[in-house]
């Protein structure tokens, strides 16, 4: 049925719209990146790195096309050409074949250029996805190391041999597609037969076929010279890179097997002047069985007969390999094991001049985000990182102090607010730092803020004199949108803060340098393409002096212009120059480095701060190279993003700085500021610890038997036995250091199977002459030390009662983090002990520092300060625990009773009216919380309560009428499982 004129002409018409529409769009994709790009950083070229890829990945694309339809679509034509002239008569009569012709021939040539087309999209696509492999090799470097067993630069393994083998693979694809093409061209028109008895084909199908399949084995030959130089790679043996039946059996195969390939190649193509199918037939036959005999049943034999009986003594030199190439690769080479008696008796240590302990971080980043978020959001749509960070910055005397930090983030339009000009003009960033010393804690037990509330005040805001507190690039979910910000600067209508009372809002109007102008017609129209928005065009709130400001997220950001580096899973933001700015940790990783032994990267970083199953997924999991070669800076309030070369030794980013000229700055241009905030980065650490936790280990034999190796603990803070324990950021000392505490990166290993500990890692995490060297501190082997989790199950039994009356009523005990220490020849355990409140009024619970316990060897103390849990352990003045009773009076008795027990009434009266006021003040709950304990060790003193007990924390839900009053059954020693609820909460 013909069409009427008219819809035969609305059809083309129609079909071009779609078409340019949908071409509209995806330029618009491509356009927009460019502006993003051109926009980052006014002062360095990162166009470079959009033009670059993109131009790499067009030419591979292709390239890759053309070559692959040339192959594949060139062979099919020349089957086409080749069919018989008298077609399929001349094998004597039809076929089933016949039907399929008939039905494909009148469309054959659309069915060409559709394949073809197809064909080219999925091979150009492929190709172009190996731009990183083209680029590395065109650009690599030697490393000046060469492998141990073909005595090649380690450059050619990580960037000549993955190019080489592209290659390969893409030639073999071709190949075979050729080869399944040309047999179907060959089969619908007539070229072979496949009838009773055998196959017949025509003599220029048979000599076709004959010289594709001879191409393939000849491709064969190639690939199995080059396979032996994967040996270096092979999992085979006790341990990665090539074993003994790797060197002594598989090389030699491979050189046989190349050489019987190249004699099956030449028979294949001598099929084509030969008539008749057994030179193809003897070539394939001896191809598979020289595989199978040399390639696969030699090599088994000697692993099962020669290695497996001796595999020590056969492995040993290949251990070596291993040894030396893994600690290289990881950069753990260098890393120095120092012997550690670690004096377990408090007595004969000296302490005396040590104070490398006193100003130790007790706030933990990981539980303090509630008590910031509660105490600091100001309002409910600003939030903090679940997972704070530890930066330093110095007090009042200039010494440097380990301090919790975090960034108020906006989360978004408050709840009924959520409307395109809140959400893209008004709510458009978050603003200030809060930041406390994590070494101290006001009498209430909350941070001792230097920075906060908004604007930002604070010792610190002053002393860092920050100048610029916005944060329009963070970590929150609402970075991953944009917003449009700069408007009119006459009229600012971006919420900067509330103001007092909530009835103002301090406004402003953004003046940075990155963002793409949205003030012309065409980057409005592109941009409501990109984001499907028509209010971008059409809002009169955008204006010439507007901006777009997206990928706002930090790593995000150093993500997209610089795809080359794996970075680290927590970017954190310091005060430098008068700025927040972001810190990212980047890393050039690899999988081709020889002989090293190759892990997943997710599995070596998990623990319980970062959990890679739930946080963006690394571009390359399995590594066996990592260097921290790049800092990374994004600056919050306009995104401006800088790379700095930390490691400007490593091969791997000398090549892609000649790939990308330009674009990373030498360390030399980082400024004091910036550099005193850079830190040991902690995803290269958890890699390292997880490396050294076998590879401490240098010699064969011990590493084969496997008897010192070593373990992460579990976190013993959490209970959970498959949660490793995180490494923690503190100021400390090491015993062949300087007597000056160092800021310090710091895990802990057990044995791998026991509880004790067995050693103890520390880097220094300060930049400078030391920043990255690793120390190991190793436990004696014949004494046991107390590992985290015994010392944590000594904290639990010893202060069960105590702990259990702190988390009375709606109150609940939470554990800070487990901190081991090297101190006064020794090793002590100290964990923070929170209280989780609910303060009513709509907050939600949140933690507060109530206690501090400490461990040296078979002692132990508890106090609600480090000085008072360490004179307990250490000796100074001791807490009288039996009364004189006898030489008290009755009447005396009497007398001080009550008024110790109407201390104790008002002390708690007090706290409960501090807990319930709006806010809570938390300066009065601290008094009133001290007036407390002191009635509570009279009360102790005049044996009215059990020495075990303390100061409970009052529940907020618990009447302020209720009477402290000690019931007699308050005089029993608690139990350290049961959660005793004392009369009137004490």
């Amino acid at each position: 049925m013909r069409l009427p004129r008219r819809p035969r002409l609305l059809l083309p018409v129609a079909i071009a719209l779609v078409a340019i529409v949908a071409l509209f769009f995806l330029f618009s994709g491509i356009y927009t990146d460019y502006l993003w790009f051109d926009t980052v950083d006014p002062g360095v070229d990162y166009t470079s790195v959009f033009s670059g890829v993109v131009l790499t990945e067009i030419v591979l694309f292709l390239v890759g096309a053309v070559v692959m339809v040339g192959i594949a679509g060139g062979n099919m034509l020349l089957a086409f050409r080749m069919r018989p002239m008298f077609g399929p008569a001349m094998f004597g009569g039809g076929s089933g074949a016949d039907r399929y012709r008939m039905a494909l021939d009148p469309h054959r040539k659309l069915i060409f250029i559709v394949g073809m087309g197809l064909l080219a999209l999925f091979a150009g696509s492929s190709f172009a996805g190996e731009w990183k492999t083209w680029l590395q090799f065109i650009n690599g470097v030697p490393f000046g190391t060469k492998d141990p067993l073909f005595g090649m630069d380690v450059s050619f393994f990580m960037f000549d041999y993955p190019f080489i083998r592209m290659i390969l693979n893409f030639l073999f694809t071709a190949v075979i597609i050729s080869i399944i093409l040309a047999g179907i061209t060959h089969y619908l028109y007539g070229g072979f037969r496949l009838q009773s008895p055998g196959v017949h084909a025509s003599r220029a199908a048979r000599a076709h076929l004959s010289v594709l399949l001879g191409v393939f084995v000849l491709l064969k030959a190639v690939a199995y010279w080059i396979d032996r130089f994967g040996l270096v790679f092979s999992d085979r043996g006790f341990v990665h890179g090539a074993s003994y039946t790797d060197v002594n059996a598989v090389l030699p195969a491979k050189t046989i097997l190349a050489i019987i390939a190249l004699i099956c190649a030449a028979l294949f193509f001598a099929g084509v002047i030969r008539p008749g199918g057994m030179l193809p037939g003897v070539s394939f036959g001896l191809l598979v069985l020289s595989a199978i005999l040399i390639g696969g049943v030699y090599p088994a034999l000697v692993e099962q007969f020669q290695v497996k009986p001796n595999q020590q003594l056969k492995e040993s030199a290949y251990i070596q390999r291993n040894i030396d190439a893994t600690r290289a690769s990881y950069n753990v080479d260098k890393t120095e094991i120092l012997p550690y008696t670690a004096e377990a008796d408090p007595t004969k240590v000296q302490t005396g001049g040590d104070a490398s302990v006193s100003g130790v971080r007790l706030l933990d980043p990981a539980l303090v985000s509630a008590t910031y978020e509660q105490t600091q959001r100001i309002r409910g749509f600003y939030g903090f990182s679940a997972q704070l960070d530890v930066d330093r910055y110095p007090d009042a005397t200039g010494k440097q102090v380990d301090h919790v930090v975090g960034v108020r983030e906006l989360l978004g339009a408050p709840e009924g607010q959520n409307n395109w000009i809140n959400n893209a003009l008004i709510y458009t960033h978050g603003y200030g730092i809060v930041a406390a010393p994590g070494n101290e804690v006001t009498e209430g037990g909350l941070p001792d803020y230097d920075a906060k509330d908004m604007p930002v005040v604070g010792p610190l805001a002053n002393t860092t004199k920050l100048k610029e507190p916005r944060v329009y690039f963070g970590e929150s979910p609402a970075s991953n949108e944009y917003v449009i910000a700069g408007g009119n600067p006459n009229n600012p209508q971006e919420l900067d803060y509330p103001e007092t009372g909530g009835t103002e809002q301090k406004n402003t109007t953004y003046t940075g340098k990155s963002g793409v102008p949205v003030g012309s017609f065409f980057n409005r129209l592109v941009y409501a393409a990109k984001y499907g928005e028509k209010n971008i065009l059409l809002s009169g709130d955008v204006n010439d002096n507007s901006k777009i400001l997206y990928v706002r997220n930090p790593r995000d950001r150093v993500e997209k212009v610089a795809p080359f580096l794996t970075l680290d899973g927590n970017p954190y933001p310091s005060i430098v120059d008068g700025r927040i700015t972001w810190i990212i940790d980047g890393y050039t990783t690899s999988n081709e480095y020889p002989y090293a032994q190759s892990e997943s990267l997710g599995d070596m970083t998990r623990d319980r701060n970062t959990d890679r199953r739930v946080v963006a997924q690394q571009p390359q999991d399995k590594v066996n190279y990592i260097r921290n070669s790049v800092k990374a800076t994004v600056d919050a309030y306009d995104g401006t993003v800088t790379l700095y070369a930390w490691d400007d030794k490593d091969p791997v980013l000398k090549t892609w700085s000649k790939a990308f000229p330009g674009i990373i700055q030498p360390a030399a241009k980082m400024s004091a500021d910036l550099q005193a905030h850079v830190r040991y980065p902690e995803d290269l650490f958890k890699v390292q610890r997880y490396i050294l936790s076998r590879y401490h280990i240098t010699t064969p034999a011990a590493f084969y038997s496997g008897q010192d190796f070593w373990n992460v603990p579990s976190d013993p803070s959490q209970g959970d036995t498959n949660t490793k324990q995180p490494p923690y950021y503190v100021t400390t000392t090491m015993p062949d250091q300087n007597p000056a505490p160092t800021f310090s990166l710091t895990t802990t290993f057990v044995p791998k199977s026991g509880p004790n500990l067995a050693a103890f890692m520390a880097v220094d995490s300060v930049a400078g002459p030391d920043y990255g060297k690793l120390r190991i501190l190793r436990m004696p082997s014949n004494t046991p030390i107390p590992g985290p989790g015994q010392a944590q199950n000594a904290f639990q039994s010893r202060f069960a009662g105590e702990l259990n009356l702190l988390g009375v009523g709606a109150s609940s005990v939470r554990y800070g983090n487990l901190l081991t220490l090297p101190y006064a020849g020794g090793l002590v355990y100290i964990e923070p002990v929170y209280i989780q409140v609910a303060a009513g009024g709509g907050q939600e619970p949140y933690p507060i520092l109530q206690r501090v316990l400490v461990s040296f060897g078979s002692k132990i103390g508890v106090g609600r300060t480090l000085d008072e849990a360490l004179k307990q352990v250490f000796g100074g003045e001791q807490q009288q625990t039996t009364p004189n009773n006898e030489q008290a009076k009755p009447n005396q008795n009497t007398t001080a009773l009550k008024s110790a027990i109407d201390t104790a009434q008002s002390a708690y009266n007090d706290a409960q009216k501090a807990l319930q006021a709006s806010p809570p003040n938390w300066d009065e709950y601290g008094k009133a919380q001290k007036r407390l304990e002191e009635a509570l060790k009279v009360l102790e003193g005049l044996g009215a309560l059990p020495s075990t007990a303390t100061t409970p924390t009052p529940s907020p839900t618990t009447s302020p009428s209720a009477s402290p009053t000690v019931s007699p059954s308050a005089t029993a020693t608690p139990s350290p499982t049961a959660t005793p609820t004392p009369t009137g909460g004490t």
